[in-house]
């Protein structure tokens, strides 16, 4: 008691948090009063486990980790949701333990707290990195006055197979454009200042390649090139890192053969020495513990070894560290220099927070009151949801207009909880506004049918969805009311639990007999419109794409899904979002991306003896970069200018020729020169911007590229700059192959 009140005088809260060098002096001052197992329980993250606002655990599994947190055996815990539930697990820490250290409360705030946003691969399709981070800013502020002060988020992991359930938590396959996401959702996260009570610590995951797992599977192996390693997979983390990043989470994968929490070229060369990185490493949920599984480690104590020498500074529900590191450490496997180094990192992560100033300074229950939910986090959801979608198709349908005879029809239409999307943690079924709310706010009258159910039983996180595939109840009188309209609306694709962690799909068409009534809708009806409501890119078939009067792609919206499709259904949004992953038009061609490397017979030829598919065409349906608006936009040519610093300037105009205001993403795509150091791709994104333009309008768009701009690295992770003939284009997509030009760099 006199040592938690010795330290309690130490630690008075002060006007402003002292610099970075007095927390490495305060971290000193708390390490020597510290022992080993006091160290190595900072290093031990537990989920939520029992409800801290009752009765104390009298048994099992509980009661064992409630002792070892009032032993300081504990640094962090994950799911523990609520003022009063954070501030009451917060006061056994502080007020119980030996030195009183405070917990870190971490949660999976990936798209919102309470207050859902889109998905994140829907809001990377938004293209706007100003509203991207101010999603994440708003999803701190909500989640922060719950009690959290760490998300697990973003996830910056790059995919090209989107029959892996994850690709909808990450921002696509490009890394420049995942790079430029990273930056924006860690310092909406984070803001200017980690101590402020509205602002969380962002963690980068996962650390590194979980998203090339092979055959799209989750939890699989991984196997690529130190080459794609550097190019396609660290810039979003090297991003990250530079953004101030808080902390780093391990991936579930291995990479050369080294499971990701023990590897110490991931941990110790790359990121800790060669980026400087000063922040925390996590492993994710259980993966020391998988390095048995993986055939790395023989036993949890070996794992645990593995893991803290290789760097990884706290230990994610596996109890490895809790239960063998100080025997570890006694025994001389591992270095108490090690557990030193974690611990600082661990504590320097608190005295950013301002745990050491004030515990309970996320224990605010007025600021909870207030703050969950508020009108504020709705308006900016609704309009991150518009943002995000993109037009896919359009036969001049779009926008419908007030006086339309339409209908509603398909499994999506009423549906409250399908488009909240996954990682939701802390939200509640049936919170999503209906597309048929939405679409009565124009139509009061609307008329609407479900059609055939889509899918059935327990609607949860642990569980996989049951999917309709034999019960046609309400096909007939659905396609009855269909053709009764003039336009038929129809709403369809994944359940938000189809997508996310452990649901990966070996096929990406629609599921359930979803495919087979939009078949036969389609072959009615000479006017169907398509809300496309999903978590991944999903194949449409060409026979059904092609009838189509429209498609919105509406990704997995969150709690303002109906009211968002209806105003870009109706055109109180003019849709601006654009593609940040290919849609594929066959699983056969997944892995699948716009920047893939050529190789030596690119193509076409007359003969067969070129890189193609013999019974389909090697393009996809929709390309990286791509979506339609309801203005319509031309480009000049562009212009080239050569600055005798090594830099360049490319400029071109775009015209809005419609009559409709709207926003073009302008995309600066490039083919790099020939270099021994490596091959690059047919094509690469180097930057983006985008354009409001009022109706008639014409604006100017300038890129700067230096360089920087124009560099790749070597399988050895070495940076070299481009030397020779540069292929650029300023175009609205990746496939587009107009507005060329060509220079040189000595």
């Amino acid at each position: 008691m006199k040592l938690r009140l010795l330290l309690s005088l130490f630690f008075l809260p002060c006007a402003s948090l002292v610099s970075a060098q007095n927390f490495e002096q305060r971290i000193d001052s708390v390490m020597r009063l510290m022992t080993l197992d006091e160290k190595i329980g900072q290093m031990n993250q537990f989920n939520g486990f029992w409800n801290a606002t009752g009765p104390v655990p009298a048994e099992g599994n509980s009661l064992e980790r409630y002792e070892i947190l009032r032993k300081g055996g504990v640094g962090s815990v994950l799911n523990v949701q609520g003022v009063k539930e954070v501030r009451a697990l917060q006061k056994i820490a502080v007020e119980q333990t030996r030195l009183g250290i405070p917990l870190i409360f971490g949660c999976d705030v990936i798209h919102g707290y309470k207050t859902l946003t889109p998905i994140p691969l829907a809001e990377a399709a938004s293209w706007d990195l100003q509203a991207i981070e101010k999603s994440a800013r708003n999803g701190a502020t909500e989640a922060s006055a719950a009690g959290i002060n760490w998300t697990f988020a973003p996830m910056v992991d790059i995919s090209r197979d989107p029959r892996w359930g994850r690709v909808m938590e990450g921002a696509g396959e490009d890394p420049y454009l995942g790079a430029r996401i990273a930056t924006a959702r860690v310092r909406g996260f984070q803001g200017d200042d980690l101590s402020a009570p509205n602002t969380i610590a962002a963690c980068a995951k996962h650390f590194a390649g979980y998203g090339y797992v092979q055959a799209g599977r989750d939890y699989h192996h991984t196997d690529f090139s130190a080459y794609t390693l550097y190019n396609n997979i660290l810039p979003p983390f090297k991003a990250a890192q530079e953004a101030g990043v808080a902390t780093f989470m391990n991936a579930f994968t291995a990479y050369n053969g080294v499971p990701a929490s023990a590897d110490s070229f991931l941990m110790r060369q790359i990121l800790k020495k060669d980026w400087a990185f000063k922040g925390m490493v996590v492993s994710d949920w259980g993966s020391i513990q998988e390095m048995m599984a993986h055939g790395y480690a023989a036993s949890l104590q070996e794992a645990a070894e593995l893991a803290a020498l290789a760097g990884c500074d706290m230990d994610m529900e596996s109890m490895a560290y809790v239960r063998h590191l100080a025997d570890a450490v006694r025994q001389k496997r591992v270095p108490e220099a090690r557990v030193n180094e974690a611990v600082r990192r661990i504590l320097r992560l608190k005295f950013a927070l301002g745990l050491f100033d004030d515990p309970y300074r996320y224990c605010d229950e007025e600021r909870e009151a207030t703050t969950i939910g508020s009108a504020t986090l709705h308006k900016d959801a609704l309009e991150m949801a518009k943002k995000s979608m993109v037009l896919l198709e359009n036969k001049g349908i779009l926008p419908l207009q007030l006086n339309e005879d339409v209908v509603l029809l398909g499994a999506l239409a009423n549906d409250r909880t399908a488009p909240l999307g996954n990682w939701r943690v802390s939200a509640d079924n049936g919170t999503a506004i209906p597309l048929t709310t939405g679409l009565q706010a124009y139509f009061p009258d609307l008329r609407w049918a479900g059609g055939p159910v889509a899918w059935s039983g327990i609607e949860a996180f642990h569980a996989p969805i049951q999917v309709n595939e034999t019960d046609t109840t309400g096909w007939a009188g659905a396609m009855a009311l269909a053709l009764s309209a003039k336009t038929a609306i129809v709403a369809l694709g994944e359940h938000g639990y189809q997508s996310g962690e452990g649901r990966s799909r070996a096929s990406i068409h629609l599921p359930g007999l979803q495919e087979a009534f939009l078949r036969a809708l389609v072959q009615q009806h000479p006017r169907v419109v398509l809300v496309l409501f999903a978590g991944r890119p999903l194949i449409i078939p060409d026979d059904i794409r092609t009838k189509l009067g429209a498609l919105l792609l509406a990704w997995q919206p969150g709690t303002h899904a109906g009211d968002a499709v209806a105003a870009v259904l109706l055109g109180d949004h003019n849709p601006s979002g654009r593609l940040p992953m290919t849609f594929p038009r066959h699983e056969g061609q997944i892995p699948m991306a716009y920047n893939d490397y050529t190789g030596g017979r690119p193509g076409p030829s007359k003969e067969v003896f070129w890189s193609q598919y013999n019974d389909l065409p090697n393009s996809p349906v929709y390309p990286f970069g791509y979506g339609l608006s309801y203005s319509t936009f031309t480009y000049s040519v562009p212009k080239l200018q050569q600055l005798p610093n090594g830099k360049v300037v490319l400029s071109v105009e775009i015209t809005n020729t419609s009559q409709v205001a709207g926003t073009e993403t302008v995309q600066l795509y490039a083919k790099l020169p020939a270099s021994k150091h490596g091959i690059s791709p047919g094509r690469q994104l180097l930057d983006f911007q985008q354009l409001p333009l009022a109706a008639g309008a014409t604006k100017k768009v300038v890129f700067m590229l230096t360089p920087g701009s124009l560099a790749h690295f070597d399988a050895q992770g070495q940076k070299h700059l481009a030397k020779g003939k540069v292929t650029a284009w300023l175009v609205p997509n990746s496939a587009d192959v107009a507005n060329s030009l060509t220079f040189v760099i000595d």
